[in-house]
Formats: structure tokens, sequence, C-alpha cells
């Protein structure tokens, strides 16, 4: 009989938060449902407001009052069956684990975590890490580079201060510092944005963390600092075998380094497969769009670029059915306006949410089907 397939690293299933504000409930992650595979890069794409961020931070319990997870799960699969027989049998942990770090759950549900407690506090920065969207607003002006990154290292490690000063300077070099020993004793105001942004970065591998969540990390970057960030990220990430979940509403930086994609609108995954998969044939009308709207070389002087109509609704104000049909161009009246579309499953590990896909329902016309898979 062959062995299961490894379970992946990070599994998401039906993720909802939400948050209570004096106008109503704010549904910001509305049955999220993904996974991250082991040494994989998955980048989560879409507009601002369709619930990247919300969904990231609520990975780590760091989603701000009011907002709180009302229902699903995060599943995170910190170890291979592998690793827990290897640990019964005395041999030393597997992933890069610190020493005498023996109490290693296999599997354990962060959504159903205090996030306040100590468990969270024990993955969070050590087995997950997270960089942060604005480097200068992550790191605090009060404390020295050094004293930061020291500060990590023993939060999770047993090492001296010493020692986890040694680290901290390996890790400076590691993304690149130059003149390392010395930055550790300077400030983030003393730093470019893109140097604090790869202080953020050595921060977060301070630990060995299985996963890394980069939060749109080059937004705020110029496009040649934008591009050795990148570099380095898909250099770390090859060399050390992490998974990595990567947000982003660049489509250029998700053909670049991404091996799966997630599309998200207004708080749900409303398409996602391969990377390939995904820009040679999309299935959604949305990301047929996104993908519609990208600059290309070659293009007229005079060709107006194409856009996607309207704006993302507040996700207070969702209309009913299909979140997108108020922009889509394919969409079925009395049908795409009524109720949400369920989830298909195309060839291979390909999944979307449009009442296009899937075969002629009894609810949409047939005609209306062909028409929109030539959309």
């Amino acid at each position: 009989m062959a062995p299961e397939p490894d379970p992946p690293l990070l599994d998401i299933s039906d993720l909802k938060t939400h948050f209570d504000t004096q106008e109503g409930t704010v549904r910001a992650v509305d049955g999220v449902s993904f996974t991250v595979p082991r040494g994989r890069i998955v980048c989560v794409v879409g507009e601002s407001g369709c619930g990247k961020s919300v969904t990231a931070r609520s990975v780590l319990g760091l989603v701000e009052e009011p907002g709180r997870i009302v229902g699903g799960s995060i599943r995170f699969h910190a170890e291979r069956p592998a690793d827990s027989a290897a640990a019964a049998d005395g041999e030393r942990p597997a992933d890069g684990a610190a020493a005498g770090d023996t109490a290693r759950p296999r599997s354990v549900d962060l959504a159903a975590l205090d996030p306040r407690g100590e468990e969270i506090r024990a993955v969070r920065g050590g087995r997950i890490a997270m960089v942060f969207q604005e480097p200068m607003a992550a790191l605090s002006p009060m404390y020295t580079v050094g004293d930061q990154l020291v500060e990590a290292i023993r939060l999770h490690l047993p090492l001296s201060r010493e020692a986890a000063r040694a680290r901290a300077v390996h890790l400076l070099e590691r993304v690149g510092i130059p003149g390392a020993e010395g930055r550790m004793d300077a400030y983030s105001f003393q730093l470019s944005g893109g140097m604090c942004q790869r202080v953020m970065i050595a921060i977060a591998l301070s630990c060995d963390p299985e996963l890394l969540i980069a939060d749109e990390p080059t937004t705020a970057l110029d496009v040649t600092t934008q591009a050795r960030i990148l570099d380095l990220l898909t250099e770390i990430q090859k060399d050390s075998g992490m998974s990595v979940l990567f947000i982003t509403h660049d489509l250029g930086v998700v053909a670049e380094i991404a091996d799966e994609v997630v599309v998200m609108y207004l708080g749900t995954v409303v398409e996602q497969g391969p990377v390939d998969a995904i820009f040679h044939d999309p299935a959604h009308p949305y990301t047929r769009a996104l993908l519609g709207s990208v600059p290309r070389m070659g293009a007229g002087a005079r060709q107006r670029l194409a856009s996607i109509r309207g704006n993302v609704p507040h996700p207070s104000e969702r209309p009913a059915g299909c979140p997108f049909h108020p922009r889509c161009a394919s969409a079925v009246a009395g049908v795409c306006d009524t109720a949400e579309p369920p989830e298909t499953a195309l060839s291979g590990d390909r999944r979307v949410r449009c009442v296009l896909h899937g075969g002629a329902s009894p609810a949409v016309p047939a005609a209306a089907t062909a028409e929109g898979a030539q959309a």
C-alpha cells in the first residue's frame, strides 16, 4: 500500500474573521479555504480591501479588536509524520528545531488558540514568522536593530546574549546588509526603507520558521530595491526549504516567484491553482480582469489601459449573490445576483467559484455558460 502523502504545512478551512462595528458586522474574511504546501510559495492576490492582510493576520492571531475569528480552522501541521517517529527514537528534531524543543505538536488549530496565550506566542515568530508591509512602522525607533533582533532570537531559542548577538550579525550578513556588526547599533530611522525591510526579514528568519508570511513586503519600495528583496526571499526560500505565504496585489511579482496562486475578492477565494494554469487559462472573470489590466510591452502609445469597472465595495455593503457580479461583464441576470456560487473543482488542483463553470446547471442557460467561458 502506498504511503499517505504528507499533509500541507498550513490548511485554512472556511475561515471567517468579522469585525463588529456600530454600523454592523463587517465580514472581512468570509469562508476562505486554501492550503500552503511544504516548501512552496503561495501568493494571495487581489485588489485592496479583498481581505488578504486580514487573512494573513488571522493565521497568527494578530487581528485587532473589534475583529475576531468567528468560524473555520487554521490547521498548522508543524511536523511530518516522519519527524514524530524520529523524535520518538531520540533523533535530532527536524526543520532546524532548537535543542530541548521536545513539546512540538504535530498539528494544532491556530484559530482555536487564545490570541494572547502562551501556545500562540510559541508559534508566532518561532514556527511561523511574518514580514509586515511597512518596515519603518514595524520596527521600533526606541531600540536598536540589534536589540530587536536579539530579543526575537532569545524569546524562542535557548541562547546566551553573546550567542544571540553573533547569530543576529550572521543574519544581517545573510540578508545582504553591509557592515552588519556596525548596523547592530543603528536605529530604524537611520536606515533606508530597503535596509529596514532587510532587517525585518532577518528578524523573521531568526528562528528558522517553517512558514514565512510576507504581507506586501515590497509595496513601499522603489522597483530596484523591490527586485533585490524578491531575489533575496526566493534565494532564502530555496536554501531553507521553508514555505512562503506571499500577500500582494502585483501580478508581476506573482509571475516571478509563485508556485501556486490564490485569488481573493471581498473576503472570499474566487479561484486558486498553479501559477502557470492561472496565468495562461484564468477561469474566473475577476482573474481575467486582473490579468487584462496589467500593462504590456508593445502596446500602442495611444491604446487605453484596460480597467475593471467600479470599485471593491465595502465589506459591510456586500452585494447579494456573487460578490463580483456588479462589476462582472459575464454576469448572468437572475443567477449571479441571487445566490453565491459554489466552489467547483476543475482539472488538476484548480478550483473556482463561478456559475459559468462546472457545466450548465438548471439555473444557468447553456448559452450563458459558453459565452462566459469565451470571455
